[in-house]
């Protein structure tokens, strides 16, 4: 697969993960919403995981050509 479609796969799949978090935050009120920022901090950090992985992939991919 090539790292350029992986790396699309995986921001759709983190904005379809925001957007889920998003919706369940605008529903709640009261400790329901600090659990939707809860949410929304870890689903950020999740994407910069993802961003760092991804990041990761395409040094290895350079790595592997050299």
């Amino acid at each position: 697969m090539k790292k350029s479609n992986m790396l699309r796969k995986l921001g759709l799949a983190l904005l379809i993960a925001m957007l889920g978090a998003g919706l369940a935050a605008c529903e709640e009120e009261g400790p329901a919403e600090q659990a939707g920022e809860n949410i929304d901090e870890s689903v950020e950090e999740m994407g910069e995981g993802v961003e760092e992985m991804g990041e990761n992939l395409e040094q290895a991919a350079e790595d592997a050509q050299n």
